[in-house]
């Protein structure tokens, strides 16, 4: 019988060798190294081989019990490696495998949007190939083509989300390695420069939301803040927003191609929280094109930093600044389960071809518009826990 110092002590040879365990299970020491798990046996007089996994993926554990199934099947008078064969499944039979084991817990809209980034872009790839014909050439392939699209983040999770079906694979004998256990998402996808931001946890966004609606400060600036808190656009994007850009009847703010770091039109749902703070905005215009002008020269928009030197004077310095709120806004939309695409689509961080623009500047906007009212609302019920402990303090 084996042990497992045995198996790790056999040195390689200049040709491939044997180390027996039983009943003709034996560990097959390559050349190179590798070592692999096979089972000898005859089958109608004729003698033949079962690969049974590869060491230490498969373990003298795990070796043993699937030379057990074989047997049992070799008892039956059923030929192992013919039903093995068989039994092989596609990558899309598991995945799909996979999905209903893995989404028991999860909420169901990211289940839903995680089997469709499958069925989009990974099934049409690899989904009709088998395990064992996958390496990991075929998983790159698949991502990089996602990435090239400029869908990079999606891209990762895809890759993170392959990796996750193929040990679901290993683990229940429908697979013997893992061909994207040896690359990580910073190996084939190009890198993508992050900036962090200072900002709040969700737990502190009801102190912000109190603390912004009684900011002594200008009205100009309090309701910029309650308007980025809304919509969370970036600070320039919202500093420079012209009342032309706000289609009241619509709910929809069209922020021009020109005003956006991507250059291609943007369309932000306008929940019915945002329009009452334009509607307020509107009030104190007096005629100014400018949604925001600046205190000393209202014919520009006022300075990048008149948000964030708000933020300071609210006791936030180091804690948040207008960029935080796109990434609370993220955080917390993620973690109820909003669809990953139609944040990222909100946020503007999908790179879009100027042939596409026209199209992809308007994408999923119903499902976007419902989002960002629920997202109004959740501030709303932040501002009456707020509100709440306020209460409770002052008692």
């Amino acid at each position: 019988m084996l042990t497992n110092a045995q198996i790790r002590g056999a040195k390689r040879a200049q040709k491939p060798w044997k180390v027996a365990d039983s009943g003709g299970l034996h560990l097959l020491v390559a050349p190179n190294g590798g070592r692999y798990w096979r089972y000898s046996y005859r089958f109608n007089g004729k003698q033949k081989t079962l690969a049974l996994g590869v060491y230490p993926d498969v373990t003298l554990a795990m070796a043993r019990s699937r030379h057990q199934r074989a047997r049992q099947l070799l008892a039956d008078a059923v030929d192992p490696g013919a039903e093995r064969e068989t039994s092989q499944k596609t990558f899309e039979v598991v995945a799909r495998e996979w999905h209903t084991h893995w989404k028991a817990n999860r909420h169901e809209r990211h289940a839903y949007y995680v089997l469709r980034r499958l069925e989009a872009d990974i099934f049409p790839e690899i989904g009709a190939s088998r395990l064992s014909d996958l390496i990991t050439v075929h998983f790159q392939d698949a991502v990089q083509k996602i990435e090239q699209r400029g869908a990079l983040d999606i891209a990762r999770r895809v890759l993170n989300t392959c990796g996750q079906i193929m040990r679901y694979a290993i683990a229940n004998d429908l697979a013997t390695h893992n061909p994207v256990a040896s690359i990580k998402p910073a190996d084939v996808l190009k890198p993508r420069k992050r900036r962090n931001y200072a900002r709040i946890d969700a737990a502190d966004l009801p102190s912000l939301l109190h603390a912004m609606d009684t900011y002594v400060g200008s009205e100009h600036t309090r309701l910029a803040l309650q308007l980025m808190a809304l919509t969370f656009v970036r600070t320039s994007e919202l500093i420079g927003a012209s009342w032309s850009e706000i289609d009241t009847d619509a709910a929809r703010w069209n922020i021009p191609a020109q005003r956006m770091k991507m250059k291609t039109p943007h369309v932000v749902p306008l929940s019915k929280q945002a329009l009452a703070v334009l509607g307020e905005l509107r009030e104190i215009s007096f005629s100014n094109e400018l949604i925001f002008p600046g205190d000393v020269n209202s014919t520009k928009p006022m300075s990048n930093n008149t948000l964030l030197f708000a933020l300071y004077r609210m006791g936030y310095r180091g804690r948040m600044t207008g960029h935080g709120f796109r990434g609370v806004a993220s955080t917390i939309l993620h973690e109820q389960g909003w669809p990953h695409e139609h944040i990222e689509l909100q946020l503007a961080h999908q790179e879009r071809n100027a042939v596409s623009a026209a199209y992809n500047h308007a994408l999923y906007l119903k499902p976007r518009a419902a989002m960002m009212q629920a997202w109004a609302d959740h501030l709303d019920a932040m501002r009456n826990l707020a509100e709440a402990r306020q209460q409770a303090k002052a008692a």
